[in-house]
């Protein structure tokens, strides 16, 4: 292993590396650029990979499909309006079952525009039926990269999966990351063997009509949602064991014995932490859990660790307007307890671990459920 300070595109530029990729379609935009610019300096170096620049993100991810279509394992990363305008192609993806793995690096959407984080982006992404994964750390994203690709070509899975992390924060961002070795990964993640691919000596067709059976095919990809459970969680035993480096669905913060607990997913989970620790030495006791694998949605996980938490406080980074929080509706079916919903960073805005503490302090106090704007 070799351990060396890197952003979190320099982190998901290596994972893909050294999944061994072999197309990686690509188009600019602030702040996921770096990713390809690095893929870009290894492929003039000599890295033995096909390296598309294309015209739009639009043209990316279909260049993508049609890659993973052929049988080659496929890489691509994209940003906030970049992700929108590849939302056509989402769906096509993961109805045809092609186990592609993207890289989101989030931004608020315009207007107005802004270049700084937050979840709109992915978080549109919910109903696409890709696995979803939001990292906290660089190490993270390095990780859960190289883990995708093995969850999503999983033969009972086969569907893509998107790799979050927060735009400047992590991508702009130096920490210490453990890069594994090349023969670890290897021994990890067998080479990419696409079961049904397009292949011109035995022509067939993917994603065509099915009209009547429509319903059938989304049935499936659910199952295959659903089947990813299994698959997760023995893939991130896997990596534990070769690794150390643990993975849940969610993760815990002194949660065991909260009272009132934190819910957020993302790079301001560290700061949420850090207000627990403010609360904790007033005799408040607050918990954090961090939502890590977003689809699917681990309803088990998450009913079981708020089963006897009383208050909780959904920090969603994101806002469907007239409606709330994305994240609040969800979280708020499975506890019988007082949820509230607090909207907080939308566009990167800086938080602190005092303000997120002071929420906790007026949600206690007032005893109601609630939504909160810190502006």
């Amino acid at each position: 292993m070799t351990i060396e300070l890197l952003d979190g595109n320099e982190a998901a530029a290596y994972a893909a590396r050294l999944s061994r990729v072999k197309c990686i379609p690509h188009f600019p935009i602030t702040p996921q650029t770096e990713i390809t610019e690095m893929l870009a300096q290894w492929h003039a170096d000599g890295l033995d990979i096909e390296f598309n620049g294309l015209e739009s993100e639009h043209s990316v991810l279909s260049a993508a499909l049609g890659s993973e279509m052929m049988g080659s394992r496929t890489f691509t990363a994209t940003s906030s309006q970049g992700l929108m305008l590849m939302h056509e192609v989402l769906p096509i993806v993961s109805g045809t079952r092609m186990p592609l793995v993207m890289v989101n690096v989030s931004r608020g959407l315009s207007a107005p525009i802004t270049l700084w984080s937050d979840h709109n982006d992915f978080l549109a992404m919910r109903d696409s039926g890709w696995l979803m994964f939001a990292a906290e750390t660089n190490q993270e994203i390095l990780d859960s990269i190289i883990l995708a690709y093995k969850i999503s070509e999983n033969k009972n899975v086969l569907l893509p999966s998107l790799i979050n992390m927060d735009g400047f924060i992590h991508s702009y961002t130096r920490t210490e990351v453990d890069i594994p070795l090349q023969k670890l990964v290897d021994r990890f993640l067998p080479p990419f063997d696409l079961e049904i691919k397009l292949d011109t000596k035995k022509p067939l067709s993917l994603g065509v009509p099915a009209m009547e059976n429509y319903m059938f095919f989304k049935s499936q990809m659910h199952k295959a949602q659903l089947n990813a459970f299994e698959v997760i969680k023995k893939v991130q035993k896997e990596w534990y064991k070769l690794t150390k480096r643990k993975y849940d669905f969610i993760e815990k913060y002194k949660l065991d014995d909260a009272k009132i607990a934190i819910i957020m997913i993302g790079a301001n989970t560290t700061i949420a932490r850090s207000a627990v620790e403010l609360l904790r030495k007033e005799n408040i006791a607050a918990g954090l859990l961090r939502i890590r694998v977003y689809r699917p949605f681990p309803i088990r996980e998450l009913k079981k660790a708020l089963r006897s938490i009383k208050r909780i406080i959904v920090f969603d980074q994101n806002i469907a307007p007239g409606s709330g929080g994305i994240l609040y509706p969800e979280i708020k079916s499975l506890t019988s307890g007082l949820a509230s919903n607090c909207i907080f960073s939308l566009g990167g805005k800086p938080v602190s671990d005092k303000q997120i503490a002071n929420v906790i302090r007026h949600c206690l106090k007032t005893n109601k459920e609630e939504r909160i704007w810190l502006i």
